[in-house]
């Protein structure tokens, strides 16, 4: 999911260079969209494995 936000970023910087304004911002607010859900994923999966811990099955 990082990799897609960067992709978007890399889209936005090349637009904003060859002067496509409206195809830079769209792309960069994909971009901050998509990271900022990769960013809450992450924290998520941290605390759910926190909570759960490593330790496998009990019998």
């Amino acid at each position: 999911m990082l990799r897609w936000a960067i992709i978007f970023f890399i889209i936005a910087l090349v637009a904003a260079v060859l002067g496509f304004g409206g195809i830079s911002g769209m792309s960069f607010e994909i971009a901050k969209f998509i990271a900022i859900i990769a960013v809450i994923l992450f924290v998520v999966s941290l605390v759910v494995g926190g909570i759960r811990g490593r330790g496998g099955p009990r019998i």
